[in-house]
């Protein structure tokens, strides 16, 4: 029994409060409680459950005013599988401490109950994402989610306790019904069932099936029915493992769905209609230099990009590297070549940001589908979609859009980060099409002011969490408490004084889950309560609840509203508020006025979720961690800072630091069917023999081009009197990291630096052309002339003259990227600099030389693996003799070999020998350092 306040203490007996209730009410058809059902996901324990229940209930229903007697039953079907549910009777009437008062009306109205199964989806998602299951619900109808089958009712005890008794129940028969129904329309036709698994994930498993059949069959013999037909289904596909070694599988429609996507952006990718004319780019550039924004050299390549002619445009850019901005002086030079730029995104607030950022008229994905569905707003050739956050938008949707802009003949620009939060629905579309086709990176990131905290976003995005929260512990910027509870209190005191301090700056404290938003919030707002910054509190039942809200609270609004010209997650301060309207200045300038009745999506703003704070920039935020983390929502909670970051976490959650990071590296990026071999045989096939497709070439080239650049740099190398051999542990007496350092003392200061800079600079650009010389020809299947290799001998010796071991960094940034080859050799070295002197300070550097031993042992740890299993032993065998080879070096390099002796965990050695590290390491991973290669298997 749950009482709201002020509700007399003798109703918290349930038989007291329905009499009661019977006697007030006179009317003999009245109505005297609702009855709200709701299934709890099975994968909790009965304890967890019953929290879920309680916290759910007490939020909805008895904040509301409501009395509520709840029975949460844990019943066991025919199949032994569990059936957790749970039942709420609630009052009909306001409740104050004389008893019982007006009905309210209100709670009788059907939008409720779609905003109660939005609700009980969303804390029931959060909990099971805190709690670490994998498994998630829609509370959208069937119907909505496109799925042909009925909804079906739970069952509750008390009704197989009649069945028991031989009385039949109307609700248990109802259930078995429609289970029933259900079941025998999955019997006639399994698609069903497979368009259902799949609306949220492309590939699934056979618990994942299991777990669908026994929700829509009656009994074990209809589920075994139901789970042979899906298993013969003709539109089944099976994908093979994946690397936890299950078995997955797709459907046809998913791989067409793919297959349609992919063969709208080769379309796009192969028409270049959208060109925009150097004079349009350099008077956009300019404006942009007259309002003080400089472009980075990584910001110019992407404008070239997408300006360029390609109806596809694709940029990948790591938070805060500043997209939009560049995006605003694109969509100048687009619109002065006659085109008209649109913007969209999949949420409100994501299409916000893009607008505010770059000042392309945006809005969401669902309302541009929307109007096209009413024959309004049809792309055409004339016309510039950007797509921002498309790492967010799912296969199906993105193929719509993709194949209506291929049909109109308008070229797409997509702009997003595949590592940030992933799509809602099926599928990784964006990471795809880059595979597939490319585009330009933006990896500079600018939203940070300070070094380390660029290097520590980059170490996000990178999936190198450990690197990240290791940075920010240095910093000071890492706080762990005993409990979760102190944690917030901690953080909530840091906030407040960092707002007493610096109450010009803008801030946001970010979490993971909507009851710790409301927690943090309360907090918050109870600090600027005390210091007397808000006004009369006025008491409001908005969407959420009821709330206390007075001017000079932070608000967010919480559902696109276009008359008001707001979206969900814009931010806001309160000017006026009554039991009638608000007035809000939102965080752009605006005064928005409002009536509550016609709008009362609206909470508090000091906290908000992860989610919605992706693409968001604020000089200072607060993040409290909790389990339901992820690699994903670490990166977007962590990079929103210019200044700086604090993460709070208690040690209830995580008993340690280790405990911490490994819970927000986990890796749950979604995947595509055509991730997997079987689904797309034809083209894999045919990749293997080298006949390779017109837009898959660069991808080719990228991966098969470096290999042969290290064999063929190993047969190329100088003898003992043109160069020293390359010695990773010995620095010169003065390590010269940047192209332009400072000239010999003996010239004179200024000439001195221009003649070395220009120096190093033709040194460069001369050994970058020898090298993109013999890319060519190893590209083309043939040997490298004597000419081609006594010029890059020549090349390696003339920039070891001007820049130390430059020629050895140069080439190591050239296997991995051979295009910097060819852009240095035409004279665009800017990229080319920042890679030198990034593998420059890798190699001078012991603990980045670490941090590249241990990425590059994982890499090839995982490549082995996953030879193996698809039976790849030659491949299986070249990587093992590589990482024995690995394993060798460390007995030439101590004091690497010292520092990752801290570092075993991560390199995968589980059981120490007393050897040295190099001999641990063959011995943890079974390779055979005298032959240098894997044990047979």
């Amino acid at each position: 029994m749950l009482l709201p306040q002020n509700a007399p203490e003798a109703w918290s007996d349930r038989e007291r409060l329905w009499n009661d209730v019977e006697a007030f009410e006179t009317r003999k058809d009245a109505q005297l409680a609702r009855e709200i059902e709701f299934a709890i996901p099975r994968e909790m324990t009965e304890r967890q459950g019953i929290e879920l229940a309680r916290d759910f209930v007490q939020a909805e229903f008895v904040d509301q005013g409501m009395i509520a007697d709840l029975n949460v039953h844990w019943d066991i079907g025919e199949d032994g599988m569990p059936k957790p549910h749970a039942h709420v009777m609630l009052t009909m009437r306001a409740v104050d401490e004389n008893g019982f008062g007006p009905k309210v009306r209100d709670w009788n109205r059907t939008e409720m109950v779609e905003r109660w199964r939005e609700r009980w989806a969303e804390v029931a998602n959060e909990r099971l994402a805190e709690l670490d299951i994998d498994a998630r619900i829609d509370h959208r109808s069937l119907e909505t989610q496109g799925i042909a089958l009925e909804p079906q009712s739970q069952i509750g005890a008390p009704a197989h306790r009649i069945e028991d008794q031989g009385i039949e129940a109307d609700r248990a028969e109802m259930h078995r019904e429609i289970a029933r129904g259900n079941s025998e329309r999955i019997i006639g036709n399994p698609s069903l069932a497979l368009d259902a698994i799949t609306h949220q994930q492309s590939t699934f498993t056979r618990r994942d099936l299991a777990m669908f059949a026994h929700r829509h069959s009656d009994g074990i013999d209809q589920f075994n029915e139901v789970m042979d037909a899906v298993r013969g289904a003709p539109d089944l596909v099976e994908l093979g493992r994946d690397g936890r070694g299950e078995d997955r599988f797709t459907t046809r429609d998913m791989i067409e769905a793919e297959q349609r996507l992919h063969r709208a952006a080769e379309r796009m990718a192969g028409r270049e209609r959208h060109e925009v004319n150097d004079a349009d780019s350099e008077a956009a550039l300019a404006r942009a230099e007259e309002r003080s924004l400089v472009l980075s050299g990584e910001q110019a390549d992407a404008l070239a990009h997408i300006t360029g002619g390609r109806d596809l445009g694709i940029v990948v850019g790591y938070a805060g590297t500043g997209k939009s901005a560049m995006l605003g002086v694109a969509r100048e030079a687009w619109q002065a070549a006659g085109y008209e730029v649109r913007g969209v995104a999949l949420s409100g607030i994501a299409a916000e940001n893009l607008e505010s950022g770059s000042g392309i008229a945006s809005r969401t994905i669902a309302s541009m589908e929307h109007a096209w569905q009413q024959g309004r707003g049809m792309l055409t050739s004339r016309d510039v979609l950007v797509i921002d956050e498309a790492g967010m938008v799912g296969t199906r949707q993105l193929e719509r859009v993709l194949s209506h802009a291929a049909e109109a003949g308008a070229k797409v620009v997509l702009v997003g980060d595949p590592q940030q939060l992933q799509a809602i629905e099926a599928g990784a579309a964006f990471r795809s099409v880059h595979e597939r086709h490319g585009g330009v990176e933006i990896g500079e990131v600018r939203r940070q002011r300070e070094g380390w905290q660029r290097d520590a976003t980059r170490d996000l995005a990178t999936g190198r969490i450990g690197a990240a929260i290791q940075a920010f512990d240095t910093h000071g910027m890492l706080h762990a408490a005993q409990t979760r509870e102190q944690a917030r209190n901690d953080l909530i005191d840091r906030w407040d004084r960092d707002r007493q301090a610096s109450p010009a700056r803008s801030r946001i404290i970010l979490t993971h889950t909507n009851d710790e938003v409301r927690a943090l919030n309360e907090a918050a707002r109870g600090r600027l309560r005390e210091a007397g910054n808000l006004g009369d509190d006025v008491r409001l039942t908005v969407e959420r609840g009821e709330r206390n809200f007075a001017s000079g609270d932070s608000v967010m609004f919480l559902r696109n509203e276009r008359g008001l010209g707001v979206k969900n997650g814009t931010l806001g301060t309160i000017e006026q508020v009554s039991a009638q309207s608000m007035t809000v200045r939102t965080d752009d300038g605006r005064s928005v006025s409002f009536d509550l009745k016609d709008y009362d999506r609206i909470d508090h703003g000091y906290a908000a979720t992860i989610h919605k704070a992706q693409g968001m920039t604020v000089d200072r935020t607060h993040v409290l961690a909790t389990p339901g983390m992820d690699a994903h929502g670490s990166y977007v909670a962590l990079s929103r800072h210019r200044d700086g970051t604090d993460l709070h976490y208690g040690r209830d959650d995580f008993a340690d630091q280790d405990r911490l990071v490994r819970t927000l590296s986990r890796d749950r990026a979604k995947d595509m069917a055509s991730d997997y071999e079987r689904a797309d045989p034809a083209q894999r096939y045919a990749e293997r023999r080298g006949i390779t497709f017109r837009e898959r070439v660069a991808e080719i080239v990228r991966k098969v081009v470096p290999e042969r650049l290290r064999s063929m740099f190993d047969g190329r190398r100088p003898s003992a009197e043109r160069a020293p051999d390359f010695d990773a542990t010995r620095r010169p007496e003065r390590e010269e990291v940047r192209l332009e350092s400072a000239a010999p003392a003996r010239e004179t200061a200024e000439d001195g630096r221009t003649a070395l800079r220009k120096a190093r600079t033709d040194a460069l650009v001369r050994h970058a052309r020898a090298v993109d010389a013999i890319f060519n020809d190893e590209g083309a299947g043939n040997e490298a002339s004597p000419m081609l290799s006594r010029e890059l001998a020549d090349a390696r010796k003339a920039f070891d003259e001007v820049r130390p071991h430059g020629w050895r960094d140069a080439e190591a940034v050239y296997v991995k990227d051979p295009a910097l080859a060819r852009e240095a050799g035409g004279g665009q070295v800017n990229r080319a600099i920042r890679a030198l002197q990034l593998e420059t300070e890798i190699r001078t550097d012991p603990s980045r030389r670490a941090d590249r031993f241990v990425e590059r042992w994982q890499k090839l740890d995982r490549t082995s693996q996953r030879q193996y299993r698809a039976g790849d032993m030659s491949g299986y065998k070249a990587t093992r003799s590589a990482m024995g080879d690995m394993a060798k070096s460390l007995e030439r390099d101590p004091q690497l070999e010292s520092i990752l002796a801290n570092r075993k965990r991560d390199l995968g050695i589980t059981f120490e020998s007393g050897r040295r590290l190099g001999l641990e390491l063959a011995f943890n991973h079974g390779i055979d350092l005298g032959r240098g290669r894997g044990i047979g298997l």
